[in-house]
């Protein structure tokens, strides 16, 4: 790398303009020409040039930088988010910083919430998050938009898919298929989308005539270990269900290997649905139903909302709910008779 990267100055008397027209075209501002700003971009990459987002904000107000706040980039939920919010931030011309607290119960440090003051136009908060934190962020006039809505903490701006009726789909496929004994797995019940997949659940099983067990409520927080938890749970059960419906695909999977570990065959001695399609589920074996939710479109949805804030445009609605779909594969069946 060049210790002693070029001004801004030196680019613009590399390129024959001023460094007002420099900075105009480094910055994607009107009042320079495609053609012009096309060759000062490319001059300035070649001669290694590295713009100083903090000066780009206070002279123009935005640094073209979104921030995202993440627990767990290892998660696949999370790391499609990512991947949705990133594409959407450059087919814009804005780069993305990322913030990941593995220990998502721990306040981020002070520093963090500096740099992103700093840095960012605004902020992509996936959840489940420290809210206050998210709150000081608005305090200092950060625009944030949230990735699925807190219960406690519906004044952000949020996008989320569809629990309910991805839920309802899941049950209504159970049931279609003759199963009358469903268990359900829980999701991080902080969350609406978990609040919405458990409401889903128990008007399915009013609606539908289905077994009303409270022992069919196994508590699994979104994740493989709590999918594993429940499993065991389940395998405890006097009287076990003929079909489980997993509140994402993490717990399904967890649950799915604890079956199989004490001997139980997926479909045929029990069915599981999970809820996200992540890119494994069409990769287990057995291949795994679940609702379809457009994780990608979170993040390019939650990127385009926020660019319209950070333009001063009040979002239409606060809450942007994208639809979901079933997709039927092989770990459902008709119940064993």
């Amino acid at each position: 790398m060049n210790p002693n990267p070029p001004t801004l100055a030196q680019v613009a008397a590399a390129a024959g303009v001023s460094a007002m027209t420099a900075s105009r075209a480094l910055n994607d501002q009107r009042g320079v020409s495609r053609q012009t700003r096309d060759a000062i971009v490319k001059l300035a990459s070649e001669m290694g040039y590295v713009g100083n987002r903090v000066a780009q904000k206070l002279s123009s107000g935005h640094s073209r930088v979104i921030g995202v706040l993440a627990d767990h980039l290892d998660n696949p939920f999370v790391s499609s988010l990512v991947t949705g919010v990133v594409r959407a931030a450059a087919a814009a011309n804005n780069e993305v910083l990322v913030y990941s607290l593995v220990d998502r119960e721990k306040r981020p440090p002070h520093n963090v919430l500096r740099l992103l003051q700093q840095f960012t136009d605004g902020v992509v908060a996936l959840l489940p998050y420290e809210f206050g934190f998210v709150e000081a962020l608005t305090q200092g006039r950060v625009p944030v938009i949230t990735i699925d809505n807190p219960t406690e903490h519906s004044e952000f701006p949020s996008i989320a898919a569809d629990s309910y009726g991805g839920a309802r789909k899941a049950m209504g496929h159970l049931a279609g298929l003759g199963h009358k004994r469903v268990a359900f797995v829980s999701g991080a019940e902080q969350l609406e989308s978990a609040i919405q997949r458990h409401r889903a659940y128990d008007d399915a099983v009013s609606v539908l005539g289905l077994a009303r067990d409270p022992a069919l409520v196994l508590k699994g927080d979104y994740s493989v270990e709590g999918g594993r938890e429940a499993g065991e749970r389940l395998m405890r059960l006097k009287r076990r269900p003929t079909a489980v419906f997993a509140s994402n695909d993490l717990s399904a999977f967890g649950l799915m290997s604890v079956l199989q570990k004490h001997g139980l065959k997926v479909p045929e001695d029990i069915s599981v649905v999970g809820f996200d399609d992540l890119p494994a589920a069409s990769q287990m074996h057995p291949a795994l139903t679940t609702v379809r939710q457009p994780i990608e479109e979170l993040g390019r949805a939650a990127v385009n909302t926020l660019l319209a804030m950070i333009a001063g445009l009040h979002p239409a609605t606060t809450q942007v709910t994208l639809p979901t779909d079933l997709i039927v594969r092989q770990s459902t069946s008709v119940p064993c008779r």
